[in-house]
């Protein structure tokens, strides 16, 4: 593309003819170049220029088909002169995915796309079927009896806490960007780090795999016990389940890897099994108990019942608290696969948590009410048929179940017939549909899950040779290696078929997980980065740390050797991460940490006295620096450090000396920063005097805008009172004067209420003119103001582009909502305001003579501040653009507490500086607010994504 010099159209001298075409704000660059920009962002500007409007595009890693990816202007385009590289980079690359060559067929059909899922079936709906799982049917009744109803309900509500409080971190890390596949790995990498993630990934998915284990022995025992009602046996009781638990195993894997959309059938069909059972047991609560049922134990609801299992009863070597809380922990656990976690984890996680939180306590107090814990089931054990002393509440009514319970032999009763629910419910069966549906169900997402993780856990090549199990197949992706290797797991499992054991397994991995899930949100919360911008409001840092450290407590509460597995294996991990160093970066809450460390000590060390035995030199930390040193006095260095920290200004005070400014922030610029430690955004004040000023002045100071050639971002603050202390300083040369003057009050002092932050966001620079208004309302004094956006548009079209805007701004969770398109931006300015810009710029105008042709004379040439003839008519619309500016914010933001606009950029050699100066008084004048000009680096600093 050429970007040689593009003459305007008109031909006259002056901005204030009758010309009544219509001009859009936000580029600056100095040639009205035809440019792809404009052509393909029309609906937000109305002007030939290469800076563009926001988009979508700019701020997106994938591609939409049959459509080239377009990327933002870089500050080498808008700033540089094209004069001076004649073969600048193209203005629009396609994306950085290698293009095809022209031989290569391009493929006509968009791809297939993957399973989707909404947050009720990909989420509410496997987390409830999870959590009803086996401990439902097969062991609530037992801890019932073991632990009494009151201990019970404390397990419940224990686990649910936990659980409750880890789906509110997870809630809020799946809304701080788009989520991606692989589940709690996902998350805890891309927030803590692969340190800490990696580690976390493989336990998780381990947890899953043996989780696969335990839901399907519990329904190998459910149908064993069915065969031996029957008197049917295959081998033995123990062999039995192994043989059911390996077949049922190798049928779940099957329909895994048949694809998502037959699992995710399945689980729908799964759920209304177990409604209907959940129906059946009700009604059976309420149905007079038969007196085949009553020698079974079961009388309907009783207050005796419940009083005497309201307490506990502990039996056997599991007859603890914690040893109850251990087997039915593993039930709060819940896997979730979603195509939007942005909103389906917090509302289908949340949701499946309190549901199946009610219908655990609805059980647990129904069953326990209503079933003795022992009974013989003999029809004859009746107070009339038996003699001797009758012990029990059955004895209260006609039930004589001494004997069974003095020999401890008793068959029945919640603490010895797993399968009580069977004997409450109206129709039996249906509890044995139920009790298939939550086993399979739970068994098959856990399968699911597993390899979906270590699927995402492979693709990052954290660990060497896992790999081979991340290879995907088919239109979802489906990990089939993970899925055989989570089968072999499970298998290894299965064949310890005792449900008892396998339970207490999974809960101090999955306790290790919801630890580090906790410990992730904390800490991401606690660096304060400004990257952490969760959507999901109803979460607390202090409640995550509180379910961290409780969820260690209670691993090692539970059985502390397997804590200090579960431990050890992270730390193991976490080493391995630590010395290969893996090539990733995925902005993690970590890095932001080592940031605020470095910069707190190096702060810190601005109060510290250098002393000589600090005078050293490092064995083996290398710290140099080689600098051009100037004579100053360290007096005056001192003083003004002593000055910023008694006001309190966390800052590094750094002196360079130079003949001009220019020069010297040129220098500031280059020198300043350690590694990765060194600023990214200029901020300077408003010349206010600049009309009064020597030319070279101008010069200088426009010339600080060179800092985009180094990539920096740039603000100027203009303020109706001024804030220039400069004068003060200097005309105190006593120490002790300077140190009593007081530092200038503004409004950034003062908390400003409900007032709103006004933000003109005209043109895409990364983000930065957004970013800024989000990290002020994180500050108290301003954290009640509202942020409106204004953006450029088109009459016939401000709905549609309003919407667009909005869909976009809400990607990036700032929380702004108010989002302002300004058809009328695009309208000519009032005369008398033409006339004054002119006014301003006629002492700087050259009249009759091209800077550039042959007619200038050697004295013109080197006065570069000069606007000639030609370069009004080249900028005149960009003038009229700032002109028309000032009149929208002066009909908007009259009130407003701070308006930021994004701030034009002028080409380096092409763009009088006294006109861009102009441009900068015509924006911000006669404004009472304080006008913040803002313009990022063109790299983004606002990302949609949560790595």
């Amino acid at each position: 593309m050429n970007l040689t010099t593009a003459r305007s159209p008109f031909s006259v001298s002056s901005l204030s003819n009758g010309d009544d075409r219509k001009f859009s704000l936000g580029g600056c660059s100095s040639y009205d170049t035809d440019s792809v920009a404009s052509r393909s962002s029309g609906v937000f500007s109305g002007y030939d220029t290469l800076d563009t409007p926001p988009s979508y595009d700019f701020y997106s890693n994938t591609e939409i088909f049959g459509r080239a990816k377009k990327s933002r202007p870089s500050l080498f385009q808008l700033h540089s002169n094209p004069q001076d590289d004649p073969s600048p980079p193209p203005l629009y690359e396609e994306s950085s995915v290698d293009k095809q060559s022209p031989d290569e067929d391009e493929p006509t059909e968009p791809p297939p796309e993957p399973a989707r899922f909404g947050w009720a079936q990909g989420v509410m709906i496997r987390c409830m079927l999870n959590i009803w799982g086996v401990i439902l049917y097969l062991r609530l009744p037992w801890i019932t009896a073991q632990a009494g109803i009151g201990l019970t309900w404390i397990i419940i509500l224990v686990s649910s806490s936990i659980t409750g409080i880890t789906g509110l971190s997870t809630s809020a890390i799946a809304t701080n960007g788009k989520v991606k596949g692989g589940g709690t790995y996902f998350l805890i990498s891309r927030s803590l780090g692969p340190e800490l993630g990696g580690s976390i990934g493989l336990i998780f998915a381990f947890a899953n795999a043996v989780a696969v284990a335990m839901h399907t022995v519990g329904f190998a025992e459910t149908v064993q016990a069915l065969m031996q009602e029957r008197d049917v046996s295959m081998v033995d009781k123990l062999n039995d389940i192994r043989i059911i638990g390996v077949i049922t195993v190798t049928c779940l894997l099957a329909i895994s890897m048949a694809g998502m959309e037959w699992e995710s059938k399945a689980q729908v069909l799964f759920f209304f099994v177990i409604m209907v059972s959940f129906a059946s047991y009700i009604v059976g609560t309420i149905i007079p108990a038969t007196p085949e049922k009553q020698a079974k134990g079961f009388f309907s609801y009783r207050a005796d019942i419940f009083a005497e299992n309201f307490v506990p009863g502990w039996r056997g070597l599991e007859g603890s608290f914690f040893g109850m809380f251990s087997i039915f922990f593993p039930s709060a656990t819940a896997p979730s696969l979603s195509d939007d976690p942005n909103v389906a984890i917090p509302r289908g996680t949340m949701l499946a948590i309190f549901w199946t939180t009610i219908s655990y306590l609805i059980i647990s107090a129904t069953i326990g009410s209503c079933v003795l814990r022992d009974a013989s089931g003999y029809i004859n054990d009746t107070v009339s048929s038996l003699s001797g002393e009758c012990l029990g509440v059955g004895c209260n009514y006609g039930w004589n179940f001494t004997e069974c319970m003095t020999n401890k032999t008793c068959p029945f009763g919640l603490s010895n017939y797993y399968q009580s629910m069977s004997l409450v419910s109206a129709f039996a069966p249906l509890i044995s549909a139920g009790i298939f549906g939550a086993t399979l169900s739970s068994a098959l997402a856990c399968l699911v899950s597993a390899p979906k993780v270590f699927q995402c856990l492979c693709k990052d090549k954290l660990y060497p040779g896992i790999g081979f199990f991340g290879k995907g197949y088919g239109k979802n992706n489906e990990p089939l290696r993970s899925y055989l290797l989570a089968y072999i797991i499970a298998i290894c499992f299965i064949l310890i078929a005792e449900l008892n054991t396998i339970a207490p397994i999974i809960s101090n991995f999955f306790l290790c997980s919801y630890a580090l899930i906790n410990f992730s949100c904390f800490h991401a919360s606690i660096t304060n980065s400004p990257g952490w911008r969760p959507t999901f409001r109803f979460y607390s840092k202090w409640l995550s740390l509180l379910g961290a450290v409780v969820s260690v407590i209670i691993m090692f509460l539970l059985t502390w050797w397997a804590a200090l597995i579960a431990i050890g294996i992270v730390i193991f991990l976490l080493g391995y991460v630590l010395y290969k160093k893996p090539d990733v970066n995925w902005g993690s809450s970590m890095q932001a940490s080592s940031y605020n460390m470095a910069l707190s000590q190096c702060v810190g060390l601005n109060q510290v006295e250098d002393h000589i035995k600090n005078y050293s030199f490092l064995e083996n930390v290398p710290f140099m620096f080689i600098f051009l040193v100037f004579s100053i006095l360290a007096s005056k260095i001192s003083t003004h450090l002593k000055w910023l920290d008694k006001r309190r200004i966390k800052s590094f005070y750094h002196t360079v000396v130079a003949d001009d400014l220019h020069v010297g922030v040129q220098m500031l610029l280059q020198s300043t920063g350690l590694g990765r430690m060194k600023p990214n955004v200029l901020v300077m004040g408003f010349k206010k005097n600049w009309r009064k000023a020597q030319p070279n002045n101008i010069e200088n100071y426009i010339g600080i805008f060179d800092a985009f050639d180094l990539q920096y971002g740039a603000c100027v603050l203009r303020m109706k009172e001024g804030l220039d202390i400069s004068r003060t300083m200097q005309a105190h040369v006593d120490p002790e004067e300077l140190m009593a003057t007081s530092q200038p009050t503004t409004v950034f002092q003062t908390r400003q209420g409900k007032k709103t932050i006004d933000v003109y966001w005209l043109s895409d620079d990364g983000g930065l003119t957004l970013l800024l208004p989000y990290l002020l309302t994180r500050k108290k004094r301003w954290g009640r103001c509202k942020v409106r956006v204004f953006v450029g548009g088109e009459a016939q079209k401000v709905e549609d582009q309003k919407q667009e805007l909005k869909a976009l701004i809400s990607r990036f969770r700032l929380g702004f909502q108010d989002v302002q398109v300004l058809p009328d931006i695009n309208g000519k300015p009032q005369s008398e305001h033409i006339k004054r810009f002119e006014d301003l710029i006629a002492p700087y105008r050259v009249s009759s003579v091209q800077k550039d042709g042959q007619e200038a004379d050697e004295t013109t040439k080197d006065f570069s501040w000069m606007v000639s003839d030609e370069e009004m008519e080249t900028f005149r619309a960009k003038s009229l653009r700032q002109i028309r500016l000032n009149e929208v914010i002066q009909d908007y933001s009259r009130d407003a507490a701070l308006i930021i606009v994004t701030m034009p950029v002028g080409r380096r050699g092409a763009c009088p500086s006294s006109l861009y100066m102009a441009w900068l008084e015509i924006v911000s004048r006669d404004l009472r607010p304080p006008v913040l000009l803002v313009r990022g680096n063109q790299e983004n600093v606002l990302t949609m994504y949560c790595q």
